[in-house]
């Protein structure tokens, strides 16, 4: 985790950004809350799409068939993305039924071009860094007091890998937070209800920023 925070910080430096708003998905959520912790004269506010300062899943243990059939419609689907066909046939029954809720054409574009890539370009140092956080027990709930820039919190409802319960729960440890839950997404919410998140998070720097 301390790696990422510095070659994050790296980056803005080498940006000559000395200020910003961040925007953090995931993982990258977490990223965001630590860099406005350690180095709070860097961020002007926080936009935290799926994540948690204690993060907490509920994903059911994942068997052979399960990652068998991810990867035939992963396959399947970057080779001809949004196949409704595969989508219906593989899609539905594999893994990407806890990241999505919503099996759209679009949701499944989006998984093609930019999640197929983005797996086989994560390395195992960073796939160790999540797992050995998660073991530790990662909690900076009791430290979000400090963060008093404005924030947006934005997880979808049926979200396995960090609920919502978790993403509301951090929303009310932050001082200046906004909170949304959006219904029927999951984890890649994003990508499956695009326009009414981009559209939410208009708002919110129409109002707070």
């Amino acid at each position: 985790m301390q790696d990422h925070l510095v070659d994050l910080v790296a980056l803005l430096d080498h940006l000559d950004i000395q200020n910003c708003l961040v925007l953090g998905w995931s993982l990258g959520g977490i990223l965001a809350m630590e860099l406005a912790l350690r180095f709070p004269q860097r961020v002007s506010g926080l936009i935290l799409l799926g994540t948690a300062a204690r993060p907490r899943g509920n994903h059911p243990p994942i068997s052979w068939q399960d990652n068998v059939l991810t990867a035939i419609a992963s396959l399947l689907n970057k080779a001809v993305p949004g196949w409704q066909w595969n989508i219906d046939t593989f899609g539905r029954r594999s893994l990407y039924r806890y990241l999505i809720q919503q099996h759209t054409p679009q949701a499944y574009q989006r998984l093609a071009e930019e999640a197929f890539p983005a797996f086989l370009q994560t390395s195992r140092f960073a796939q160790q860094a999540l797992t050995q956080a998660l073991r530790a027990g990662y909690d900076r709930l009791p430290d979000l007091e400090k963060i008093t820039v404005p924030s947006l919190m934005l997880c979808g409802e049926c979200d396995r890998h960090i609920t919502a319960r978790a993403s509301e729960e951090t929303a009310q440890h932050l001082p200046n937070s906004t909170f949304k839950q959006y219904p029927n997404t999951a984890h890649l919410f994003p990508w499956e209800i695009s326009e009414q998140m981009l559209a939410d998070i208009d708002d919110w720097l129409q109002t707070y920023l």
